[in-house]
């Protein structure tokens, strides 16, 4: 019997099995589309947020030999908020790089959970984007939606998207606050009052805003009402019952993007509230800056909160954007 050289074989017989799987998988042309066709893509990063859009990109086409698209209609498990609508216009990007629309249908109608886009013109490929207000009753829950498209021929594509859970959290932006006037900053309520008005909602004001030049490393802060006053409360004098111990965590370099809307792809969700350890936590932040925030737990422990600080001035003023998370709903 012949001895076999296994170290010659061995190349061989690899490069064998690599032309073999090499023909398994020769390409193939794909077939033609030969009916009505649909697909979709969810645009929107990060969680999805009651009072904010959801948007999705939704693409459909027919062959010419079947006809043209009817009309494009999307159906939420849960109708949307005020606002929800399906673009009635395609975009394209010219060389500018700028967003170019062009109308290939009516403005769409929204009948409960329904949104509808009639076309009114003579199109067999088209792109439309929709967008969903996420509901205040969506909160916590799940949604999902059904994309469909029907062509002139009578024929239908079908697509579902979801389902996407939606953020327990709520969102409020663009608080103004200053060092004079609106310093008491409520978490419950998710906006600033003056003294007068702090005085008749005690129980519900979380932190105070201050501005002090003196000492230097002072300046912007956000400190509890129980914060020890001469160090943390300089000059101030609390309306009758301010007086809430609440818990804050000082935070660099998270600009979340819904709260900063600036170019960060960095997002807080319920997660991160929820794990937040404010078991050693402070009663106060000072030395804030633009593009700072606070974590923040109120004194009863039923909200967590993130506190935002979009912009500030020398002049003891600022405006903070917050997420709010409630730990008492399931």
């Amino acid at each position: 019997m012949r001895n076999i050289d296994m170290k010659r074989l061995l190349p061989a017989a690899l490069a064998l099995t690599l032309l073999a799987s090499c023909e398994k998988s020769e390409y193939k042309i794909p077939d033609p589309i030969s009916e009505i066709s649909n697909d979709c893509i969810k645009r929107t990063l990060g969680p999805n947020i009651a009072t904010l859009p959801i948007e999705f990109v939704y693409a459909m086409a027919i062959p010419n030999t079947k006809g043209k698209l009817a009309f494009a209609e999307v159906e939420a498990s849960i109708p949307g908020a005020a606002g929800t609508f399906l673009e009635h216009r395609s975009f394209y990007t010219n060389s500018s790089g700028v967003d170019v629309p062009v109308t290939v249908g009516s403005p769409s109608v929204t009948s409960g959970a329904k949104t509808k886009v009639t076309f009114s013109v003579d199109t067999n490929a088209v792109s439309l984007r929709y967008y969903y207000i996420v509901p205040d009753e969506a909160r916590g829950k799940q949604v999902t939606f059904t994309f469909s498209v029907t062509g002139s021929d009578g024929k239908t594509a079908t697509m579902k998207m979801g389902p996407y859970d939606v953020s327990k959290m709520e969102i409020k932006r663009l608080i103004n606050v200053s060092n004079s006037n609106l310093m008491y900053l409520s978490i419950a309520d998710m906006t600033a009052y003056n003294a007068a008005s702090a005085a008749s909602n005690a129980a519900k004001i979380d932190l105070v805003y201050l501005y002090r030049t003196t000492p230097a490393v002072f300046t912007h802060g956000l400190v509890a009402p129980a914060a020890d006053p001469a160090a943390y409360l300089p000059g101030v004098t609390l309306p009758a019952g301010v007086n809430n111990n609440t818990k804050v965590v000082k935070v660099f370099n998270l600009q979340d993007r819904n709260l900063a809307q600036l170019q960060y792809g960095i997002y807080v969700d319920d997660i991160d509230l929820q794990k937040v350890d404010f078991s050693t936590a402070p009663n106060f932040a000072i030395g804030l800056r633009a593009e700072n925030g606070v974590w923040v737990e109120t004194a009863d422990k039923k909200y967590r909160a993130y506190v935002f600080i979009n912009s500030v001035t020398t002049t003891g003023t600022a405006v903070v954007s917050m997420l709010r998370y409630d730990q008492t709903t399931k």
